[in-house]
């Protein structure tokens, strides 16, 4: 029989085997008995300082009969077994194309892959390999790839990031992702960290496996190949044209471009796909030193192995508007992240490790479509541009990224230098005023929140922190409008999904989304012979 054990409180001391010996003393039964323990979760309770905790979830059998349990943390559980979707009867001619190789493309082509349905994944930037030399490029140059950045090629956004699999979704695919990722090599401690991260370093080659198993599945992947247009007949797909020339031939389209695809939205747009302008967040990255985190969340305890860098989540409401942090990178850098020309866009990214000396996190505030200044589907599109092209020009136009001290920030003054804190930022820096790129109903919200998060978290409003602008990425600026069959609003066989689709924000809600979206192929088609 199996037991979930829960809220087993240990001290940062404690022994693997220890959970063996709690779990039989709550099941009344000795430790010869327990015939296997999976831990399920794993989280750090920080709030009594130094004397910090390891909280524990744990599933075990037993092959002892246990005729009455007492204590509430313990319940037996009888899995159900796992119902395979039956595959619908409408026959494909074509097979099916999946568009965009982030998280939800990515997933999306390995469901339909498993199943049997031969997909072919198209995707506009480079491989990993390839790609991860036109970004450093970059970083090192200033020279862009437009179609093969920190936003676009193989794995998408995130693999350019920390890899957080955090999620506030509640939902069995959750599961699958974190198994398939695992497989694909992913650290174990995924299962059940309670803030799993898999790194950029380690990443990489997770997403290279999933392309390759893709292949051996029986699907193909192609790199540098851009949708350019879709074709459709009487409100249904009938292809798609890559690289504005070649033609593809087929009746089922995943739409998972990713948030940054600004061309191709407009495309989509003039060809009748529904669009929708949708909220988001716009602010800069903050930067202090690792060590100071550290002290603030775990007191003393901060140098015990068992608990690494430290994290935090902050969040402040005021007039209206949420001002939280946002892809937290314990000990991280800050990499240049744009997509376009002549603009400046920031986020964060950590090695698994997460042993470089600045911790980073972006600091935002919320916007809405009203104050996108316009009507138009893309509106939130421009309201992006406005402030990274603004940075660009705050930075010197040389696409050096403007910095500022917090002390300056607050006080409304721009900065002539930095202080104890250097910039970790990927690419060259200028001293200069946020205020300068982005607007006012931003600038003193954040103001405003920065007092009160040095109130939750000792040191955050040090003087010397850094500021790096613009962060304007945090979601999709729009929604494409999907129906109960999860296809586009007046264009059947189209299916919008992940995070550029509106429908996700973050690695594990749009490889949630992508696998929701070939579950409802898969019902819909038969496989593809």
């Amino acid at each position: 029989m199996k037991y979930a054990i829960s809220n087993i409180r240990v001290s940062l001391d404690t022994e693997a085997e220890e959970l063996k010996r709690i779990a039989a003393r709550k099941l009344g039964t000795g430790i010869k008995d327990i015939t296997s323990l999976r831990i399920t979760k794993e989280s750090v309770d920080a709030r009594r300082k130094p004397n910090i905790s390891l909280v524990y979830s744990i599933l075990v059998e037993t092959s002892a009969l246990i005729k009455s349990i007492t204590d509430r943390d313990v319940r037996p559980v009888e899995e159900a077994p796992y119902e395979p979707i039956v595959p619908g009867n409408m026959r494909l001619k074509n097979r099916p194309v999946v568009v965009g190789s982030g998280p939800a493309g990515l997933f999306a082509a390995l469901v339909l892959a498993q199943q049997g349905y031969k997909p072919l994944l198209v995707e506009r930037g480079e491989s990993v390999e390839k790609r991860t030399e036109a970004v450093h490029k970059y970083w090192k140059t200033g020279e862009l790839n437009p179609n093969s950045n920190v936003q676009f090629g193989e794995g998408g956004a995130g693999t350019f990031s920390d890899g957080k699999l955090t999620t506030r979704i509640n939902d069995r695919r959750c599961e699958i992702v974190l198994g398939e990722l695992h497989k694909s090599g992913a650290q174990e401690e995924i299962l059940y960290k309670a803030r799993p991260h898999i790194g950029t370093d380690v990443l990489k080659s997770v997403v290279v496996n999933i392309r390759n198993r893709i292949v051996q599945y029986g699907g193909e992947v192609r790199f540098e190949a851009k949708l350019t247009s879709v074709r459709a007949r009487n409100g249904r797909v009938e292809g798609i044209v890559i690289n504005g020339s070649e033609l593809i031939d087929t009746e089922v389209v995943v739409l998972a471009i990713g948030h940054s695809a600004r061309d191709t939205f407009q495309v989509l747009l003039e060809q009748g796909v529904s669009f929708i302008p949708k909220p988001f967040s716009i602010g800069v990255r903050i930067e202090h030193p690792q060590e100071i985190i550290n002290k603030a969340q775990y007191g003393t305890a901060s140098v015990h192995h068992r608990l690494g860098a430290a994290d935090y989540q902050l969040f402040y409401k005021t007039a209206g508007r949420t001002v939280y942090s946002f892809c937290m990178c314990p000990g991280g850098i800050v990499v240049a992240s744009a997509s376009e020309q002549n603009t400046i866009v920031t986020n964060g990214m950590s090695e698994f490790a997460r042993d470089r000396e600045n911790a980073n996190s972006a600091v935002v505030v919320s916007v809405e479509p009203k104050d996108f200044g316009g009507n138009h589907p893309l509106s939130g599109v421009e309201f992006q541009r406005r402030w990274e092209r603004l940075a660009f020009e705050a930075g010197g136009r040389d696409n050096s990224a403007p910095v500022q001290r917090l002390e300056d920030f607050l006080l409304g003054r721009a900065s002539i230098g930095m202080g104890a804190v250097k910039p970790s930022y990927t690419g060259s820096t200028k001293p200069s005023d946020m205020s300068a790129c982005l607007p006012a109903f931003v600038v003193e919200p954040m103001r405003e929140a920065i007092g009160y998060f040095d109130g939750k978290l000792k040191g955050f409003g040090m003087k010397d922190a850094v500021l790096t602008g613009v962060e304007t990425r945090t979601s999709s600026p729009v929604r494409m409008t999907r129906g109960d069959s999860l296809e586009a609003e007046g264009m059947k066989g189209l299916y919008p999904c992940g995070e550029g689709a509106g429908y996700a924000g973050g690695i594990m809600s749009a490889a949630v989304d992508g696998i929701r979206v070939a579950e409802q192929i898969v019902r819909t088609y038969a496989p593809f012979a």
